[in-house]
């Protein structure tokens, strides 16, 4: 699943380790939903989506396969 984390948090000048912080998971969580490796839970997702004030459908992008 692809998302805009790292243009989300590059426009707002946010950092990673801020982020990872203010959603309650690891710095490393987050570059792995960057680099696509890692598929946010819905509770995750969700956090993010807070975060940023967006929906979640606005960050993560779903492909059908």
């Amino acid at each position: 699943m692809n998302n805009k984390i790292k243009e989300l948090r590059k426009l707002n000048n946010i950092t990673q380790d801020d982020l990872a912080a203010s959603v309650g998971v690891t710095r490393q969580t987050i570059i792995s939903l960057e680099n696509g490796k890692y598929n946010a839970s819905l509770q995750l997702a969700y956090k993010i989506s807070k975060y940023f004030d967006m929906k979640i459908e606005d960050i993560f992008i779903f492909e059908e396969e």
